[in-house]
Parts: C-alpha cells; sequence; structure tokens
C-alpha cells in the first residue's frame, strides 16, 4: 500500500492541506534531498573527457534541433563535421513560415553555404550500412548533393560484423556541438506537438511519418572542441586519412541566435561505446557511466529509452528497487518496435527485464508508461530519445539506449552534466524532466513541478496528471509464453560484444555435431554472401547490361517450333535464379520470343521450378545461418514468412521487398512449410507475371503496328496494371505489416 499512501498525500498537497509529521508514511521520507556523496563523472573511468562548456541547451524534438543546427551551421566559417547512423540529404528542415532565407532541405541548405562562405568545409561520415538498408535510405548522398570539392562525404566500415556507428554529432567550427539521438535523416523531423498526419514529417516521396520524439543537447566551449577531436579521430579511423587539425577560434562561437543556454559554465562528460576492432581494445564508458548514475539516485530516477534489453543495466535496476528506500524509478517506452523482426527479438528481451522489474519492485516505485498521441488510430509515437536524469543531481543524454549493443558493440556518444551542489544547474536539470513530462502528458512544465514539489512523489504526479487526450499511459505489455519459449536470449539478438563465430554452434548444436556444424556455417555464409553480391550486382553495376533482349528474342525465335525450346527457357529461369537475375526481363524475353500464352506459360513454369530450387538451397543452409547473416531486412521477412505462411508468400511475390532468388532462399531457411510456400508462390506468381505479360505483349504490338489504337491499349493496360498493384498493396498491407523502417 506504500504507492496509495504517496498518491494520498499527494493529493493532499495539491488540496492545500498540509500533513503532519505523525500522519507523513515511512516510505515518503525516502524523498528529502540527500547531496550525493561523491562525484558521479570520473574522466577515464567512465567519461573519455571532462571539459567545460560555457553553455548548454536541451533540443526537445526534431524540429528544435534542425533550427538550432541550421542557426549554427549558417554562422559556420571554416567547418561543419556530421557524424550519423543515417543521413539524407533529401529531408526538409523547417517550415516556410521560420525561413531563415536559405533552402529548406538539407542537400540545398549546405550547397548555399559552400557557395556562400568559399572558406567552409563539410564533412559528413556515416555508417556505411548494410546492403538490404539500400531500399530504406538515400543509397548515395553525395550524388543529390551535386558533388563539392569542399564538400567530403564517407561512410564509416570500421566496425566489427553486424555492429553499427550509432554516434550522432554534429560540429561547426569546432566550437559549438550536437550531440543526442537524433540523426539528420527522414521522419525524424518533429515539433512537440507531434500533430498526426504533419505536413512537413513524410517521406522523401510524400509519404505521411508517424509522430517523433527525441532530444538532443547543444554544447560550446572546450566540450566541443573535444567532441571535434572525436569526429577527427573517427574519419581517420574510417577513412585512413587526418583531417587538418582545429582552425583558430573564431572570433565568436557560432551559438544560433534565439537559443537560450539552460545551464551556464558546466562541467560536460563525454561517454563513449566502441567496440574491439582490429587493433582497437574498445571502450565500454557508457554502461559504467549508466551503472555509477543508477547508483547515485536517491529520490528519484527517469528514463526515457527506445530499447531496455541491456541485462546488465536491468539487474542494476532491479538492485535499487529492492532497496527499503531506494528512489522510484520512472521509464518513458517505446509502445512497440518497428518491424515484426524487432517485435518478435527486441520486445520480447525488453519483456522479460519488465517481467523481472515487476517482480521486484517491492516497493511500488516503478513506472512504466508510454506516451499516447490523440488521433493516432493504430499508431504510436516513434519514442526515439536516449535519456536518463538522477534527481536534480545529473542529466544524460546521447544516442546509446539500455540495450546491449549500446553498452559495447556499437559506437556510441552521450553527454552528461552533474550539478555538484550547483542550484542553478540543479534548477536546469529538473526543469528538463518538467518539461519533458509536461509534453507527454499533454500540460505545462510548471503544473509538473508543482506536483512533484508537492508530494516528491514522480509517481504521484504523473498519476494525478494523466488522464488527457494527451497523456502517458501505463506500459503494461506481456510476452506471450509462446513466444518467449522460442525466442533465444541477448547474446544471440542484442550482443553487447562481437559475436565469436562459435557462438551461433554452441548454443544451439549438440557439441558432439558442432564441428560438422561450423562447416555447414561457413558454407552457407559463404553461398549467401554469393546471392547479395549478385542481387546488387544486376542492380548498380555493368552486369545489367548483359542482359541483351533482343539478341535473346532473336535466339529463342530461331527456334521457336522446336520442343527443346521451352526447355530452354525454363532452364534459363533456373539458371536465372541461381545468378540473381532480374525476373522481369526473363518474362519479357519469354513473351517477346513465344507470344502471350505460351510465354506466359513458360514462364510460370520456370518461375515456380527456379523458386523450388532457391528455396531448396536455402532449406541446406539452415535457419540459423541465414538470420544470423542476411542483415535486419531479409530476416524481418524471415520472421513474416514464418508467421503468415501462405498469405505472406502471396504478399512477397506481388510487393517485392527484395530479388525473388533472396525471398526463396530466406523461405526455404525459414519455419514455413513446404506446401505453404508452394502455394503462396503458385497464387502469388500469378498477377504480376499477367500484368507483364500483358504489357510486354502491347509493347510488341505498338511497335509493330504504330498507331492510336494500340497506344491507346498499352495506355489502359499500363493503367490498370498501376491500379491492381495500389489496390494490392493496401489489401496487403494491412494484414503482413510489410513497410520495414530502419532506426
Amino acid at each position: 500500500m506504500a504507492f496509495f499512501n504517496i498518491l494520498q498525500r499527494h493529493r493532499d498537497c495539491t488540496s492545500e492541506r498540509e500533513p503532519s509529521i505523525s500522519e507523513t508514511p515511512e516510505s515518503v521520507l525516502i524523498y528529502p534531498y540527500q547531496p550525493p556523496q561523491s562525484s558521479i563523472l570520473e574522466a577515464g573511468r567512465n567519461c573519455w573527457r571532462l571539459d567545460r562548456a560555457d553553455r548548454a541547451a536541451f533540443l526537445i524534438d526534431g524540429a528544435a534541433y534542425y533550427r538550432a543546427f541550421r542557426g549554427a551551421a549558417i554562422q559556420a566559417e571554416r567547418s561543419i563535421m556530421i557524424l550519423g547512423w543515417d543521413f539524407d540529404s533529401r529531408i526538409r528542415m523547417v517550415s516556410e513560415e521560420e525561413s531563415d532565407g536559405f533552402p529548406p532541405r538539407l542537400g540545398d541548405f549546405i550547397q548555399a553555404l559552400l557557395a556562400r562562405r568559399r572558406t567552409l568545409h563539410v564533412h559528413v561520415l556515416i555508417w556505411d550500412f548494410h546492403l538490404v538498408y539500400a531500399f530504406e535510405r538515400e543509397w548515395w548522398p553525395l550524388s543529390a548533393l551535386r558533388a563539392h570539392r569542399r564538400l567530403h562525404f564517407r561512410m564509416d566500415d570500421r566496425h566489427p560484423i553486424g555492429a553499427s556507428h550509432h554516434q550522432k554529432v554534429v560540429v561547426v567550427d569546432d566550437a559549438v556541438a550536437f550531440v543526442g539521438g537524433l540523426d539528420l535523416a527522414q521522419c525524424r523531423w518533429d515539433t512537440s506537438e507531434h500533430r498526426p498526419n504533419h505536413p512537413l514529417r513524410i517521406f522523401p516521396d510524400g509519404r505521411p511519418c508517424r509522430p517523433f520524439h527525441d532530444v538532443q543537447m547543444m554544447v560550446d566551449g572546450k566540450a566541443a572542441a573535444s567532441l571535434s577531436t572525436l569526429c577527427r579521430t573517427r574519419w581517420a579511423r574510417a577513412t585512413g586519412r587526418s583531417l587538418p587539425p582545429p582552425y583558430n577560434a573564431p572570433r565568436r562561437a557560432p551559438w544560433p541566435l534565439g537559443i537560450k543556454p539552460d545551464m551556464e559554465r558546466v562541467q560536460v562528460g563525454i561517454s563513449l561505446t566502441e567496440p574491439a576492432y582490429a587493433d582497437f581494445s574498445g571502450v565500454r564508458q557508457v554502461e559504467r557511466l549508466y551503472l555509477d548514475a543508477i547508483r547515485a539516485a536517491r529520490r528519484h530516477i527517469y528514463i526515457e529509452t527506445q530499447y531496455l534489453t541491456s541485462s546488465t543495466l536491468g539487474a542494476a535496476l532491479l538492485a535499487r528497487l529492492q532497496e527499503r528506500a531506494g528512489p522510484e524509478i520512472v521509464i518513458i517506452l517505446h509502445p512497440n518496435s518497428d518491424g515484426w523482426l524487432e517485435q518478435y527479438t527486441m520486445d520480447v528481451l525488453r519483456g522479460r527485464v519488465l517481467k523481472r522489474l515487476r517482480a521486484g519492485d517491492i516497493g511500488q516505485r516503478l513506472g512504466l508508461y508510454y506516451p499516447q498521441i490523440p488521433g493516432l488510430g493504430t499508431q504510436c509515437i516513434s519514442l526515439h530519445s536516449k535519456v536518463l536524469i538522477v534527481d536534480d543531481d545529473f542529466v544524460r543524454i546521447g544516442s546509446s539506449n539500455l540495450s546491449n549493443r549500446s553498452m559495447g558493440f556499437d559506437t556510441e556518444c552521450d553527454l552528461a552534466v552533474e550539478a555538484c551542489g550547483d542550484s542553478a544547474i540543479q534548477h536546469g536539470i529538473a526543469d528538463l524532466r518538467h518539461r519533458l513530462l509536461g509534453e507527454h502528458l499533454g500540460t505545462s512544465s510548471e503544473r509538473v513541478e508543482e506536483h512533484m514539489a508537492c508530494g516528491g512523489s514522480m509517481i504521484a504526479a504523473i498519476e494525478t496528471l494523466q488522464g488527457g487526450e494527451r497523456t502517458l499511459q501505463v506500459f503494461d505489455s506481456q510476452i506471450p509464453p509462446d513466444v518467449d519459449a522460442w525466442i533465444p536470449d541477448s547474446e544471440l539478438i542484442d550482443p553487447d560484444r562481437p559475436l565469436n563465430s562459435n557462438v551461433v554452434t554452441d548454443h544451439l548444436v549438440p557439441e558432439e555435431h558442432r564441428t560438422t556444424a561450423r562447416r555447414h556455417i561457413m558454407l552457407g555464409a559463404s553461398t549467401l554472401m554469393a546471392f547479395l553480391a549478385l542481387a546488387a550486382a544486376w542492380r548498380w553495376t555493368a552486369l545489367r547490361n548483359w542482359l541483351d533482349v533482343p539478341a535473346f528474342v532473336t535466339y529463342l525465335q530461331g527456334f521457336n517450333n522446336n520442343s527443346v525450346a521451352p526447355f530452354v527457357m525454363i532452364g534459363g529461369f533456373l539458371l536465372g535464379g541461381l545468378i540473381v537475375a532480374p525476373v522481369t526481363v526473363l518474362i519479357a524475353v519469354s513473351v517477346l520470343a513465344f507470344g502471350p500464352l505460351f510465354g506466359f506459360v513458360y514462364s510460370f513454369a520456370g518461375m515456380t521450378l527456379s523458386a523450388l530450387l532457391t528455396f531448396g538451397i536455402g532449406h541446406m543452409l539452415g535457419h540459423e545461418t541465414v538470420r544470423r547473416l542476411a542483415g535486419s531486412r531479409l530476416n524481418t521477412i524471415s520472421r513474416r514468412l514464418a508467421q503468415k505462411g501462405i498469405l505472406a508468400i502471396i504478399a512477397v511475390r506481388i510487393i517485392p521487398v527484395a530479388p525473388f532468388s533472396l525471398i526463396n532462399l530466406v523461405a526455404g531457411a525459414s519455419h514455413i512449410r513446404f506446401r505453404h510456400f508452394l502455394i503462396g508462390t503458385l497464387i502469388g506468381e500469378l498477377p504480376g507475371l499477367l500484368g507483364v505479360s500483358i504489357f510486354v505483349d502491347q509493347i510488341g504490338e505498338a511497335v509493330k503496328h504504330p498507331g492510336p489504337g494500340s497506344f491507346i491499349a498499352l495506355a489502359v493496360a499500363a493503367a490498370a496494371i498501376v491500379a491492381g498493384v495500389v489496390m494490392l498493396r493496401r489489401w496487403l498491407g494491412k494484414g503482413t505489416n510489410l513497410e520495414v523502417i530502419g532506426n
């Protein structure tokens, strides 16, 4: 009943009744402020450097960050350095009402800056992402940026297999820096209102993005100079080339106009995660800082996190909950992860951590919530922020989630500030917590501050302020027992260090069979990499020019009436499947050579047999090989195939999310039943094959007999195909959730 006593005292306080000491529940006595016994931040242990910032500001949500970034960049004289997980030159950064005299889109904005100031250089370093992310990102931003000799764009691949460069750092003139969870990428822009269907929160192709919440921190002074050193170090490691040393300090720091600092004259800790790679031993300062901050808490721990899967941090939070006089812990969570793969992996791991926390919450001091935004229907806000606030004494903002990956596998960068008894800094830290809670609860930061000051309980304040259309809802999601039973441990799904090549077999293969299994995995890895490389080659290299359609058609028409002709065409489909050749080209050759009827029949037979062949190869590779090596996009497909069966196969045939050979390969390695695969393939092939056959035949007629009638028929066929595809996308999208958004 401890929590209900706290809540009642809070309500009494807000009713202007001051309880006597005898009425104060014993559990409330944990909340009076006690200064920390020693400093949390320690350079060389839990932070890389501890440097002074003359000014520091908290930028809540993408609109505030992008506006501040532009304000600093416009003042840049020498250098803008950008480290990121993602970068998209097509994003719109400001509205028409916020015009600063420069183009609104990122790429055009950078071009305008370079054209205006001849001394300016821009360096952009982003993660050299997995090939399958190519369908979700701007493939080569440098081309869109119209290559400029003072624009330097590189991709960072200096990390272990499976890891990523996840730091999000921007430094302007070595004097002002931004660090947090936000990339300069699609679907990050949003205001703190998080309006549904905001016209500026869209994908580059115009599709709407769901609301997005995140936090960035801006600093100047020596802290910004140290972050410029970090950027230079990372650039040299990724490219093998060193950047020039920092220029002389500009006449004035390019602090953006109109941004009022939240704190002044503060010591800023810069904490890093970097995995062991090549001759680099690795850094785990982020993990140490989390643990030290959690242990130092006296009254409150406030967390916003996209993921909560770290077993180490989960154990640290559990230990505090099991103390009789421990702090309150409030965690604001992402409602559910993006895509099937994360929902059946990261969400399950989070559910296991939360189950242990709930069971160990002996004093009802744990509050788990997620933001509710009205008007979203079945969608939810994307909570992407990474924030930790301890009492009024410590704040940490950066790129790291409470996940194992962020502790030791991906590169991360966080900033932290400790008050050390300074009342002005304490006020700035507390104000950030109140602003964040006010945003989520649809109220003002002043009301949050008033309710927390009244009773001392953050949970009680939240419970009292709940209930509006925009609010915090209790996060009570549970893991279905059957799902929990077959999802493996975090060592495979969310590793905190580079995976040893033996980890998969050690977990899944009996000891007496491990040598054979490892050879099998190595063979499977080589085969899978070959398929991925061929798929990329057909799409992005001169290899696509080898498919000389007229030559193939002439060759086949030479023995059209020969009984061998059908087998030659079907054999072409089988070979095409093995070398991941575009199936649409093969269909076109078949229709042009044999006519619409026989071309359709031969294509149907060839596609089906090719699908069965590559399905068999995937089955031989095995589920774990593909799951481990194929990447997030194909692994997501694998999950859907296993869960949705026939419907999923039909969907990926009609709406291809990857080359057909790769889909067949993943299907063979998944748990889908063979008959479901065969039935789904036979049904799913028909609409696309029929549409391509009709369209190619009409093109042939238009070429042979040009005239208004043939071109009208061609236009009608094209319109019918487009309409059919749109309708099928909408119908299948409802049942199969085909869209995958990288994060």
